[in-house]
């Protein structure tokens, strides 16, 4: 039994949906490589974060799966009409102001919901030349969920998923296995160069 209260998702909310499914099909992108895995609860996460659009980009890639993709958001935009849409779109609310850790708030999220597949990008700003975060990696431990690693190529409008693994003891360890991953599907990318270098350096810093 769900221990989520069903409701059915605003109009909007669906009329948004199709349109931005719609709009993965017409801009040409595909899933290349990879699918996404038949279990209730992971994280993706993927990078390069360089658009505006990679919500909609992945929110089609998502769905073409069966996938519902949840993301987080800021909490005050979870209120009234705007609310019930958030929510309907995936989105989970976080609340940076308080002291509660958002990492702690995400991991409440997986634990009361049935399913939840939380899209994020480690990256953090479309600014970054291709370090991660370490936000997703410290949720993964504390909701005890498996992470599937995501490449994008935006100029050829394609992506593909990797295996869900679980997370190590080693932040670093387990960022140069992704950067491994990624470098296998676009061994030339800067971004992905950076990442395997922050590994590395992450790496030698825990020995």
């Amino acid at each position: 039994m769900s221990n989520t209260e069903p409701r059915t998702p605003t109009l909007l909310s669906r009329v948004v949906r199709r349109a931005i499914i719609g709009l993965y099909h017409a801009r040409g992108w595909r899933v290349a490589s990879g699918a996404l895995p038949d279990i209730p609860k992971y994280l993706i996460v993927g990078s390069p974060h360089s658009s505006n659009w990679d919500f909609v980009f992945f929110l089609g890639a998502t769905s073409k799966r069966g996938v519902k993709a949840g993301f987080m958001g800021k909490h005050t935009l979870f209120k009234g009409v705007m609310g019930n849409f958030m929510y309907d779109m995936g989105g989970v609310p976080v609340d940076r102001t308080k002291r509660a850790n958002y990492v702690e708030q995400v991991a409440s999220e997986f634990a009361r919901r049935d399913k939840l597949a939380l899209v994020m990008a480690p990256e953090g700003t479309r600014k970054s030349e291709g370090e991660w975060r370490s936000g997703f990696w410290h949720i993964a431990h504390a909701a005890k969920v498996p992470i599937v690693i995501t490449w994008v190529h935006p100029e050829k409008r394609r992506l593909g998923f990797s295996e869900p693994f679980m997370p190590g003891d080693s932040f670093g360890a387990d960022l140069a296995h992704i950067a491994q991953f990624l470098r296998s599907h676009r061994p030339d990318y800067s971004r992905y160069k950076v990442l395997e270098a922050q590994a590395e350096a992450l790496i030698a810093a825990e020995g």
